[in-house]
């Protein structure tokens, strides 16, 4: 099959991390795979991808002059067209790429068959009630639409109806890549927190942040991600007098190392999709902490530790738990890495190559 994924970029992100672990599992399978970027700046993940071999295009590249560019350009559309017929599937992620490749098949008279991923639970077009007609009509020009979650399928259902033809395919994660040993922390003196996730508005750094306040000295915490609430949370650590033991690292390619580094990993969020930082901290050995939200408490029920959205209080009581209680910091990273098994990325990938198939055999 001859099988085209099309993303705004390869910037830094979970959609973008998949684009990098499923592409070449996807060939390894005897397909043609390619990627088509939006804006197709290099960046560390295409540089990775393209060390695998996969071919990647572009439809513009901020950094050129004289060329008119913006994932949400008009232009894209027709930039579009020429890559409709030269494949059996095209597979959209993220919102723009969702639109527009649904109106460049309907211009072109392509007979392409289209799938795309809904990586989110939610998000703020929903909230637009006179966006819902077009929105049906962008969501019915998919053959299908795969939910990486099932509070990812339920808010789907909830704003198109029943009748939308989603199917659930779990994320997943080169698990490999991040398994280490449990570490034994029994003589330790002082504990390393890390968060992984951008800053972005559904993440609740606050929470974090607000949970060392009711921590000891000897408790440090690091974020790993950028965006453009991070001068907002450097503000609220200063504030709050913990900034001397919180780190910002900004984007680092290294993860694996910084999770090894660390004591216990944490995402706060307001909701997910299903977060693949999430199977990564759950992979790497270290106890993983997590919000009681849709996108979080299915994976990581069970196995890690929920604790109430919001809930600084809570939060930091577990972490201090983790740290403090040797057998019950081992015991629950040995869940974690358990759970993070189900969710690898040749799971995931066995999957997508199963629906392609139906859908080709499909007229």
């Amino acid at each position: 099959m001859r099988i085209l994924h099309v993303i705004t970029s390869l910037d830094t992100g979970g959609a973008e991390r998949l684009m990098v672990d499923l592409l070449p599992k996807l060939i390894e399978k005897g397909n043609q795979v390619e990627l088509l970027l939006f804006n197709g700046l290099m960046t560390p993940f295409r540089k990775e991808l393209e060390q695998y071999g996969v071919s990647v295009y572009e439809l513009f590249h901020s950094a050129r002059k004289g060329r008119a560019s913006g994932v949400y350009n008009p232009l894209n559309i027709l930039r579009l067209r020429k890559y409709l017929r030269e494949y059996d599937i095209i597979h959209t992620h993220n919102t723009a790429c969702q639109l527009f490749v649904p109106i460049a098949k309907c211009l072109s008279g392509s007979s392409v068959k289209l799938v795309t991923t809904e990586h989110s639970s939610t998000s703020r077009r929903r909230a637009i009630r006179w966006l819902r007609p077009f929105d049906k009509w962008v969501y019915r020009r998919y053959e299908k639409i795969v939910c990486i979650g099932d509070s990812t399928l339920n808010g789907l259902v909830s704003y198109l109806g029943r009748d939308c033809n989603a199917c659930v395919i779990y994320n997943g994660v080169d698990t490999a890549r991040f398994v280490r040993p449990i570490k034994d922390i029994s003589h330790q003196s002082q504990y390393l927190v890390t968060m992984v996730a951008g800053f972005r508005f559904e993440k609740d750094h606050e929470t974090v942040i607000k949970a060392f306040k009711h921590l000891p000295d000897n408790y440090f915490l690091q974020f790993v991600g950028d965006g453009a609430r991070l001068p907002q949370m450097k503000s609220l650590s200063k504030e709050l007098g913990v900034e001397s033991r919180v780190a910002f690292l900004g984007k680092r390619m290294d993860v694996p190392d910084v999770l090894e580094k660390s004591d216990v990993v944490v995402l706060s969020s307001h909701w997910e999709g299903l977060s693949l930082s999430s199977i990564e901290g759950m992979a790497s050995g270290r106890p993983f902490v997590a919000s009681d939200v849709d996108g979080l408490r299915d994976v990581v029920s069970g196995a890690g530790v929920l604790f109430p959205h919001g809930d600084d209080k809570a939060l930091a009581e577990s972490i201090q738990q983790l740290c403090e209680n040797p057998s019950y910091y081992t015991e629950v990273a040995q869940a974690c890495q358990s759970r993070a098994k189900e969710y690898d990325i040749s799971v995931m990938a066995d999957k997508y190559d199963q629906l392609y198939k139906e859908l080709m055999l499909k007229k």
